[in-house]
């Protein structure tokens, strides 16, 4: 099975999000998309992108 680059963790495997509103501070957490792996079969990469109506249309224009 293909796979490619995880689009949410960009196939590091991990990203920051901030603690809190209140505490703006930088968490490092593991990708759940991935599971830390860096990279989705095809099937969840189309779904990733099906799911968010704006990536949708660059998916589809970059012939992905």
């Amino acid at each position: 099975m293909k796979t490619k680059i995880c689009p949410r963790c960009k196939g590091n495997g991990f990203f920051k999000v901030k603690e809190s509103v209140n505490n703006q501070v930088d968490k490092v957490v593991q990708c759940p998309m991935c599971n830390s792996k860096g990279e989705v079969h095809d099937k969840e990469f189309d779904e990733y992108f099906n799911t968010h109506p704006l990536l949708k249309s660059l998916h589809s224009q970059n012939g992905f």
